[in-house]
């Protein structure tokens, strides 16, 4: 009998496990943009604001956990020593998570205003 193969959650079930996360932390001003079919670098983009360093770090450990424990494979994280910006690649969703200030130096929501951006249900 063959063992267990293990599941990754599909595009969907990631995005709901990460905004679930978000929410927890009081992660603030949370968007997400819908990315399916306009590139191919993700399905969805999640962008999302902490209210200092830590809190940021903080956002960004708890949504990391979630998806390891969800089976998620091939994390990569990046920023989280300053903690002004930190960026989850979780493969179909890619995670912002801002400082206030830093989110509107960058403004990643008018770059990508030709998608449908949209606060979570």
């Amino acid at each position: 009998m063959p063992g267990l193969v293990s599941k990754s959650p599909d595009a969907q079930e990631t995005l709901r496990l990460i905004l679930a996360r978000l929410d927890d932390m009081k992660a603030e001003d949370t968007i997400t943009i819908d990315l399916a079919g306009k590139t191919s670098i993700a399905d969805s983009m999640i962008v999302t604001s902490g209210r200092s360093n830590r809190h940021v770090v903080s956002i960004a450990d708890s949504a990391v956990e979630g998806l390891e424990k969800a089976g998620v494979k091939g994390i990569r994280v990046e920023g989280k020593r300053n903690g002004d910006w930190v960026l989850i690649d979780a493969g179909d969703v890619i995670v912002h998570v801002f400082r206030p200030e830093v989110r509107a130096f960058y403004d990643l929501e008018k770059m990508w205003a030709g998608t449908r951006g949209r606060k979570p249900d």
